[in-house]
């Protein structure tokens, strides 16, 4: 009850955030690996051979000839020309009649004249970072040959121009080479980073949008919980009548709303009957208590003509009243925190043991010649069975009839009476505590109002019902479950 007592409220703020960072935490960490994987991914395309920016073709066909009576191990051999297409992605060769060709320093056109060709390609591979904010003008860049050979780290300042050898370049066009390869490196980084920054704004975007959705979602969801929490903060233990909204779908939430209410309806049931039961007991402790001060008060007022032993008798008897009905009242308040039971009693021995102690009327008992075991205690099932009896007396005319027996492993135990018996309505309302039905008003005849509240209680407390049922008279039944026997304790016994 501290909930109610202090006002305390549940607060689905916290629950609300947990939830939304969970949910976005288990989407944006994969979203964030595939964003990483597609980066590198970018960036492994980029730095292959065959996409490099900066590519460099050489294609050279050579001839020579040997001069009349000298062989090619003289070293006599003479280049007669070379021709080479450079810095292109492909080379042409202009193509040319044979019978066209002059080769200066041959006379004889019969002269064997050999020619060869050589090709070659190399890329720039720039080292791409996927930080964007680097500058692209500091990055370096690799060497990579056709055959596969790949040089060290350069740095992109020092890349050199080489325009096409048969164009006889200048310094200026040697430069201008230099500076369109770096910017070709520099765009490719710049690209990467353009590609690398959409990646990472679309998965913040998308993080964001999620979050949004399942903030908004999630308090949507406990917008009952809010409005529960809220009513829940309001209700004291003085004001136990309101209770908390239940939400029109049918889901978790409707249904702690409806479990909330019953317990607050069973919260306020306990409460008036506790304050019920307070006003009850305080009742019955001040009747006997103020007629003792009263005959007290009147014998000393008149000392002489005092009757004192009837004065004692009747102080006596007050005193004996308050004490039975302080008994009750502290075993009421002991039978609300039960414990555990763990001892065997046979109910057959203790009605038995009951029964030879009633004279009052004619008492007929019908119970089995075998025990009936029953878990428990077996002072509490004494007075259970004591209670019953006394009622039973009370409201006989001449007879009380006490029965035992076995019914689908329960024990069950009635007790039965003669007289007028218990009307249909009033049958339930028996059990309640101080509770004296119209013929058993007077506090002389119709005891404490305690002792079939006490009985139900202790049968409860045993995992056992007591009800009133129809009969000609009075009819009690109490049923307990009957404890597994030992066939060791009762070898002859068959229980059903």
């Amino acid at each position: 009850m501290r909930l109610l007592a202090v006002g305390g409220k549940f607060r689905p703020r916290g629950l609300r955030e947990k939830v939304t960072l969970t949910a976005t935490l288990v989407v944006a960490v994969p979203l964030v690996a595939v964003a990483v994987l597609a980066a590198v991914f970018l960036k492994n395309q980029a730095m292959r051979f065959d996409t490099a920016p900066v590519t460099d073709h050489d294609i050279c066909v050579d001839g020579y000839f040997v001069e009349p009576g000298k062989t090619e191990a003289t070293d006599t051999y003479k280049f007669w020309g070379i021709r080479c297409a450079v810095n292109d992605s492909h080379a042409i060769l202009e193509p040319r009649r044979i019978d066209d060709m002059r080769v200066p320093g041959v006379a004889d056109p019969d002269e064997v004249i050999t020619a060869s060709a050589t090709y070659r390609s190399s890329a720039l591979i720039p080292e791409l970072s996927l930080w964007p904010f680097d500058d692209p003008g500091a990055m370096s860049y690799r060497v990579a040959q056709d055959t596969g050979e790949v040089s060290p780290p350069y740095p992109i300042s020092g890349i050199e121009g080489s325009p096409a050898q048969d164009a006889d370049p200048t310094a200026a066009d040697v430069e201008r080479d230099a500076a369109e390869r770096r910017a070709r490196l520099v765009a490719v980084q710049r690209t990467l980073d353009r590609r690398v920054l959409a990646l990472a704004g679309g998965t913040l975007s998308l993080i964001g949008l999620l979050a949004a959705v399942v903030w908004l979602a999630t308090g949507r969801v406990l917008r009952p919980v809010e409005a529960i929490s809220g009513e829940m903060a309001d209700i004291t233990e003085h004001d136990l009548s309101r209770r908390v909204p239940v939400p029109r779908a049918r889901n978790e939430i409707a249904e702690l709303a409806t479990t909330v209410n019953a317990t607050l309806d069973r919260l306020e049931t306990a409460i008036q009957d506790n304050r019920r039961f307070v006003a009850d007991a305080s009742h019955e402790l001040r009747s006997p208590i103020a007629a003792l001060r009263a005959e007290l008060e009147i014998a000393t007022a008149h000392p002489g003509l005092t009757d004192w032993p009837s004065v004692v008798d009747a102080a006596l008897a007050d005193t004996h009243r308050l004490q039975h009905l302080a008994t009750d009242l502290l075993l009421l308040a002991r039978l609300d925190h039960p414990t555990g039971h763990d001892d065997t009693v046979d109910l057959a021995e203790l009605v038995r043991e009951a029964s030879a102690r009633r004279t009052r009327h004619a008492l007929t008992v019908e119970s089995p010649e075998h025990p009936v075991p029953v878990s428990g205690r077996r002072a509490l099932l004494g007075r259970l069975l004591g209670n019953l009896l006394d009622n039973a007396e009370r409201h006989a005319t001449t007879t009380v009839t006490v029965r035992l027996g076995t019914e689908n492993d329960h024990a069950v135990l009635e007790v039965l009476d003669d007289g007028p018996g218990i009307p249909e309505a009033d049958r339930e309302r028996v059990f309640d505590r101080f509770t004296r039905l119209d013929d058993a008003r007077t506090r002389d005849t119709g005891g404490t109002g305690l002792g079939l509240p006490i009985a139900r209680r202790i049968a409860t407390n045993h995992a056992g019902t007591l009800h009133a049922e129809g009969g000609p008279g009075a009819r009690l039944v109490a049923r307990l479950p009957l404890k597994p026997h030992d066939q060791r304790l009762y070898p002859d016994v068959v229980f059903r």
